[in-house]
């Protein structure tokens, strides 16, 4: 039966560019990297710790979906101190971490404009 979810789909206009914001800044791992169909890649990235990656590809038809917002969360122990080390290496938040009765959190962007969650878990 389904023990997890192997990966989520970030939608991307510029695949190298993704490729260097998600490994260079934000420390994730290349686990395959091959060609798939026209000029496109499968960029499948791991998050060291985790065992959920993503993938920086976007379907043919899905192209709308660059520059949205990310429906789900990247979950760490900190986010002041998340927030710090990232934005150190030029990653662009919306805010600083913000503190709610569920959790911190912290809204980043990235090269595409995708927004996404930066929360404690």
């Amino acid at each position: 039966m389904i023990k997890q979810l192997k990966f989520v789909g970030v939608p991307t206009a510029d695949q190298g560019r993704a490729l260097a914001f998600w490994t260079e800044k934000m420390g994730f791992r290349v686990a395959t990297d091959q060609p798939m169909g026209d000029g496109q890649r499968w960029i499948e990235l791991s998050i060291p710790g985790a065992e959920t990656g993503i993938v920086l590809f976007t379907p043919e038809g899905h192209e709308d979906r660059v520059g949205t917002f990310f429906n789900g969360s990247f979950g760490c122990d900190d986010v002041g101190y998340a927030y710090r080390q990232l934005s150190a290496k030029g990653v662009e938040f919306e805010s600083e971490p913000q503190k709610q009765p569920w959790g911190t959190f912290a809204k980043f962007k990235d090269p595409d404009g995708n927004t996404f969650v930066l929360a404690s878990r």
